[in-house]
């Protein structure tokens, strides 16, 4: 596993960490206004989504791997609703923060 402080991508980094720590307010800041996301190759509304599957179920990202000089991530993803699955994330950044980023199983 690559402990979140070692990832590559500052921004990715940053929401790896929020994610993990359970934080809606760092999650929101390095998450744009007005981003987007998609599972499993279906664009989902992400304020629904993100509390669904992570702030409200415990979410918590042990990744694997990264490429695409850190945008995209092979992850341990658990929550308390589904258990752990072997996801893939694909981030798009801009300006320090994630404008979209898609995640299906991997």
């Amino acid at each position: 596993m690559i402990d979140p402080t070692q990832l590559t991508d500052p921004t990715v980094r940053a929401f790896v960490t929020a994610v993990n720590a359970g934080d809606r307010t760092a999650f929101h800041a390095v998450v744009s206004p007005g981003a987007t996301m998609a599972d499993d190759g279906s664009d989902r509304d992400i304020d629904d989504w993100t509390d669904r599957e992570i702030f409200s179920s415990a979410g918590h990202m042990s990744v694997e791997s990264e490429s695409d000089e850190g945008r995209s991530l092979v992850v341990d993803f658990r929550n308390d609703t589904w258990g752990e699955m072997r996801t893939a994330w694909r981030f798009t950044v801009s300006d320090g923060h994630v404008d979209r980023f898609e995640t299906g199983q991997a």
